[in-house]
């Protein structure tokens, strides 16, 4: 869960982009990064390798503002994408406040979705955390393709917790914000319950 740094009085909150392999975690974060205002972003940090753009994590605190009187900052990962990494996405959900899941709203993506579902729900509960009580979003990427499912399908596919959802093209930039404002929205309100 969050960090809390009395000494700096700051908060530093952990946000993790779970989904699919190549289904846009990456791109949501590196949309951000480029247009977030440079005196509110770190440094972003991207391990690739040949099988995945992102082997380990993407990272980019974001400053975002004071719960009674302490900074909020906000650090963005994404976990990879391929089963074979499965080991690398229990470590990145360490820690975590709140996950975005991104699907691939291809068509032939379905299977890849509910299985990175699966995993998330799993990994999530040997760390010791309900996915009913996590702050959780959910955002439908690649709308703008000509095979995708309808969002209802999505939406009843996948996102039996009724949480918020959001459509997107993060290569275009659409929905990125609106979904990341959410989260952290969610993960504000559930740090100001338990300050």
């Amino acid at each position: 869960m969050s960090f809390v740094n009395y000494k700096t009085k700051e908060i530093n909150c952990k946000i993790v982009y779970y989904g699919p392999g190549l289904g846009g975690k990456t791109t949501n974060i590196q949309y951000v990064y480029k247009k977030s205002a440079g005196e509110n972003k770190g440094e972003m940090v991207s391990l690739n390798s040949e099988n995945e753009r992102t082997i380990f994590f993407d990272f980019l605190p974001l400053d975002l503002g004071e719960i009674r009187g302490f900074r909020t900052r906000f650090h963005l990962y994404t976990v990879p994408g391929q089963v074979f990494y499965e080991s690398s996405r229990k470590l990145i959900l360490r820690g975590v406040d709140g996950v975005v899941f991104v699907a691939d709203s291809q068509l032939e993506r379905m299977e890849a979705n509910i299985e990175s579902l699966k995993s998330l729900q799993s990994n999530l509960a040997e760390q010791g955390y309900d996915i009913e009580k996590i702050p959780l979003v959910f955002q439908w990427n690649k709308r703008d393709l000509p095979n995708v499912s309808s969002v209802e399908d999505m939406s009843l596919t996948l996102n039996q917790y009724q949480r918020p959802e959001f459509e997107g093209v993060a290569t275009k930039g659409d929905g990125v914000f609106t979904t990341l404002k959410s989260i952290t929205k969610l993960v504000l309100m559930n740090l100001k319950g338990g300050l």
